[in-house]
């Protein structure tokens, strides 16, 4: 029974309830993030190593979360805990800039083929930053986004994220003026008619088309074929900028989306992974649009910018961990665990169908695969939460969300991808046979 499931899940997580009693009278929602969060409350975790965590209750569970995909170097991984502690003898922060940025830089320069970069802290830095060097390099003020795609929390960008209701304009938060979000113009993804729509209604005032180039905070929804060199094609007729935000892709192939798919967007930003789990970001271009950055000209400053453990680690991990190499070995894993799970549908004759895209898939339980946000909210969530809270009670962590994806590590191994299909074929099953009817919970 479903009631069962949710049951075993409080029984195996009594002092992760304890916490949250105490942390929602401090916190709200008892996290620091929202999308943290789940019904009846969220487990609390201790410590990570390799593929698995530990949370407060001893529960170990192997993990394909992955800090929302900011590790596939895995957890403490030696090579960076080895560097890292030698650069904090040296200081966490300088204040003026440290001297293996450039390096970093370089490297950054050479693997993603872009001209110049500049180094924020987090993924909502980057795309906030990125946004106003369009405006300054078109002097024009409108953006395009894509509904279901997620660019960091700043209130520009905060427009139909995941929003339950289907209109054409739903703002993700409270506290934002509708004229903030004036300029922000909403498409739907794998929908080129609808982005030249709004480009030729506002031909004269676009700045630039700002996406995830496989859109991942709605499950993992490649572009289909064309619609990419659709968009490029626009830009160069229109005049207006495409702004890849790889703030995920970019750690998931070895030179992110803009490698695989052979092109060059004018700006891309990156985070999470390439700086093995510490706070980095990237904004990267073309050098005559990035070169507007300066005083007098387009602002970008930030005390933590480019300190000096983030960039060790970053360096560590782009030279030493996420090799080519490395990106084969995770490439065989995941298609391991997407092989295993069409296995399942088959075995079971449920309707579930999965994507890839690198180390990270994800599944849906649906007789199509979803191409946008729309489609993805047709699919049978109840069934996927039965099989998100079976997966959790049998000590697999399998994504974080149903907008979310796995992603495997380089420190997984071929035995916990096994364990990961053998846990997901009673899932599925139970999936198949209960629907586990919880309310949705906006993270936006």
């Amino acid at each position: 029974m479903v009631t069962d499931i949710l049951s075993e899940y409080v029984s195996k997580t009594q002092k992760s309830k304890i916490i949250f009693e105490e942390a929602i009278k401090y916190l709200p929602l008892g996290v620091s993030s929202n999308y943290r969060f789940f019904d009846p409350y969220p487990i609390y975790l201790v410590k990570g190593n390799g593929g698995r965590v530990w949370d407060v209750d001893g529960n170990e569970y192997i993990d394909f979360i992955l800090g929302f995909g900011a590790l596939e170097v895995g957890h403490a991984n030696p090579k960076i805990i080895n560097e890292v502690t030698k650069a904090l003898q040296d200081s966490s922060i300088l204040g003026f800039e440290y001297y293996k940025t450039v390096e970093l830089a370089k490297i950054i320069s050479k693997r993603y083929n872009v001209d110049m970069v500049r180094f924020s802290s987090t993924g909502t830095e980057a795309t906030m930053h990125a946004i106003r060097i369009a405006r300054a390099y078109t002097k024009r003020k409108k953006i395009i986004k894509f509904e279901g795609h997620y660019h960091g929390s700043h209130d520009q960008l905060l427009i139909n994220i995941n929003p339950m209701v289907q209109k054409d304009r739903v703002p993700s938060s409270l506290g934002i003026p509708e004229e903030t979000l004036s300029n922000t113009l909403v498409a739907e993804w794998n929908n080129l008619e609808s982005v030249e729509k709004l480009v030729k209604s506002q031909s004269n005032d676009i700045c630039c088309v700002i996406m995830e180039p496989v859109a991942m905070n709605m499950g993992l929804i490649p572009p289909e074929k064309d619609f990419l060199k659709g968009i490029f094609d626009l830009s160069k007729e229109y005049n207006f900028l495409v702004i890849f935000d790889e703030v995920k892709t970019g750690g998931k192939m070895y030179s992110g989306a803009l490698g695989y798919y052979n092109v060059k967007p004018d700006i891309i930003l990156m985070a999470k992974s390439i700086a093995g789990g510490f706070p980095l970001s990237v904004i990267a271009g073309k050098r005559e649009i990035m070169e507007l950055i300066g005083p007098n000209k387009v602002a970008h400053g930030g005390t933590f910018n480019a300190n000096p453990i983030s960039v060790i680690a970053s360096y560590v991990t782009l030279t030493q961990i996420l090799t080519e190499n490395a990106f084969y070995y995770m490439e065989t894993l995941s298609d391991r665990l997407e092989r295993g799970y069409r296995d399942i549908a088959d075995d079971l004759d449920v309707d579930l169908k999965v994507t890839r895209w690198g180390p990270s898939g994800m599944i849906y339980f649906s007789k199509e695969v979803p191409r946008n946000y729309k489609e993805l909210l047709k699919t049978d969530i109840p069934r996927w939460f039965t099989y998100f809270y079976s997966m959790l009670n049998s000590g697999i962590l399998p994504m974080a969300g149903f907008n979310e994806q796995w992603t495997v590590s380089v420190m997984h191994t071929k035995e916990e991808i096994q364990k990961h299909i053998e846990k997901a074929y009673d899932a599925v099953k139970k999936a198949k046979e209960e629907r586990l009817n919880l309310k949705l919970f906006e993270a936006f």
